[in-house]
């Protein structure tokens, strides 16, 4: 049997190993997993909601042996693995049991009255069956449980396939929803690599929600496309910070360091790209040469910045290093790596033209460039084939959401940096190469949801209009009802000229149309008054 071997990039010490699952292991979890989906999606929102409440106080009792897994697996500070990977997903917790019910509730839809005589029309939502949730390593915790528990509230059974690099955070998960009173087999888990996501896809879950690089997206969403299966695909980003001269400088070179450095880069919505306004070009760089100098690298509890994953990421931000010194950027110093630990970096005097500027770095490197005025940062910032988050700066309220709401983004945010994606109410995802659907916020839910509408009918008539047979007249009487429903003119005129069609309508008049003739003739005798 083939196993994998989970390392930590903190010391090299071996965490675990893993059976790799087979063709059968993934037939036989998907077969699970919809007798399991079975009865959840019978369990009243409410309840599903009750149940899963729990989840935020398993998160709490477990709170120290979470974050040791989180910096052991991932190599990130404890103070990340607290705030990014376990503080969003209580307030998830906390605003879908709140709200689910009302979300996912059925609601009534209006109708017309002339079209649909006598009917109502509503629709529900339904939970789309197993979902099959494949998650990255750089927040292998909140980045598997948020989508999971969207699921797990909309009425779905969930496949976890983590990352391969971070398999000991996939156990803990799957062993924390078993403490929870859930139908058997809910929640399951396949370890492997990318081969085993791609068979994942081929066994056919209902629905696939996808985190991780454009490449990987690009893969499943080809995947999927041969059965087909619906995707959510949540892909790298390029962000831009956009800092006018008129912003709180000190402020805003704090959110910049950290906005570019938290976890090491690696994360999804970090600053990879700074405009600064031209006035305040130059102070504002030494601002940051300042702060990033005092930023701490290690393993103590008193550390900003722990390891990188893996090699291969710094074989990348080498990469994008080097390539931006060649065409003339200035660094804040020599890239420095002691293993898997790196220095963060400033890098100014770059264009567009450079990979650091245009590619997904994920490290600790943070490119600068000036520019002139609004119309400026906003052409600056939208070029670029990503559109994931964004961040402007500025004191007047009003300008610096005039440009947010230029940006080519799915999410933004004024004097801030990040945080505005742990929002639970806030819908998230990306445009452009940064990928397509939404989670958090009632948009979560509902896509993992499918709505089914309904339209019950009450009419007495023996039949209605618009069925069979045809003819000339009935052809004219249509017409005739179409331009007194949609057409110009008051409701008289409307009447008026289209009197002959609506007398055509009285031979299907058997009980319903007897009435609604009656309130036709009511009312234009009122407007002849």
């Amino acid at each position: 049997m083939a196993t994998l071997q989970a390392f930590s990039p903190l010391d090299g010490r071996l965490l675990g190993e893993y059976p790799v699952a087979t063709e059968d292991d993934i037939r036989r979890t998907l077969q699970r997993a919809r007798a399991a989906a079975s009865i959840w999606s019978e369990t009243p929102v409410k309840q599903r909601c009750r149940i899963l409440a729990k989840f935020g106080e398993l998160l709490l009792a477990e709170l120290d042996a979470i974050v040791d897994c989180l910096r052991l697996t991932s190599g990130k500070v404890a103070c990340e693995a607290l705030l990014g990977e376990i503080y969003p997903l209580l307030d998830l917790l906390a605003y879908y049991r709140k709200h689910a019910p009302d979300i996912l509730a059925e609601r009534g839809v209006a109708t017309s009255p002339f079209a649909f005589p006598g009917a109502t029309a509503k629709v529900c939502y339904r939970p789309v069956g197993v979902a099959a949730v494949i998650s990255p390593w750089n927040y292998p915790f909140q980045l598997s449980v948020a989508p999971l528990l969207t699921a797990l509230f909309a009425g779905n059974a969930v496949i976890l396939k983590p990352s391969e690099l971070s398999l000991p955070v996939g156990q803990l998960i799957v062993d924390l929803f078993q403490r929870l009173d859930l139908p058997p087999d809910l929640v399951q888990w396949l370890p492997g690599d990318g081969s085993v996501g791609a068979q994942l896809i081929d066994a056919g879950p209902d629905l696939v929600f996808f985190t991780g690089s454009l490449a990987g997206g690009q893969a499943v969403m080809r995947q999927a496309a041969q059965h087909p299966i619906p995707v959510l695909l949540e892909l790298g980003g390029k962000d831009a910070m956009l800092v006018f001269a008129d912003a709180d400088l000190d402020r805003a070179a704090a959110a910049a360091v950290y906005g570019a450095f938290s976890n090491s880069g690696q994360v999804c919505v970090s600053v990879e790209r700074l405009y600064l306004q031209r006035q305040c070009h130059d102070q504002f760089l030494q601002r940051l040469l300042d702060a990033s100098k005092q930023l701490r690298v290690g393993t103590g509890a008193d550390v900003e910045l722990g390891a990188m994953v893996s090699g291969r990421q710094i074989e990348l931000i080498k990469a994008h290093y080097d390539d931006a010194l060649a065409q003339g950027a200035v660094a804040s110093g020599p890239l420095v790596c002691d293993g898997n630990f790196v220095r963060p970096l400033v890098l100014w005097n770059v264009h567009h033209g450079m990979r650091v500027m245009r590619e997904e770095s994920f490290g600790p490197l943070l490119p600068v460039m000036a520019f002139d005025s609004e119309a400026d940062a906003v052409a600056l910032a939208n070029d670029s084939e990503f559109g994931l988050n964004a961040s402007v700066w500025s004191r007047d309220i009003a300008k610096a959401e005039r440009v947010a709401q230029q940006l080519q983004v799915g999410n933004w945010a004024v004097n801030d940096v990040i945080k505005n994606i742990g929002h639970a109410g806030l819908p998230f995802g990306g445009v452009k190469r940064s990928g397509f659907g939404r989670y958090h916020g009632a948009e979560g839910l509902l896509a993992f949801s499918y709505p089914v509408s309904g339209l019950t009918s009450r009419s007495h008539l023996p039949k209605e209009p618009n069925w069979f047979p045809y003819s000339a007249q009935h052809y004219r009487a249509l017409q005739g009802y179409l331009d007194f429903v949609h057409g110009g003119g008051s409701l008289r005129q409307r009447i008026k000229r289209n009197w002959p069609a609506l007398q055509a309508f009285r031979e299907y008049s058997a009980f319903d149309l007897v009435q609604r003739w009656h309130n036709l003739k009511l009312l234009l005798s009122w407007h002849r008054k």
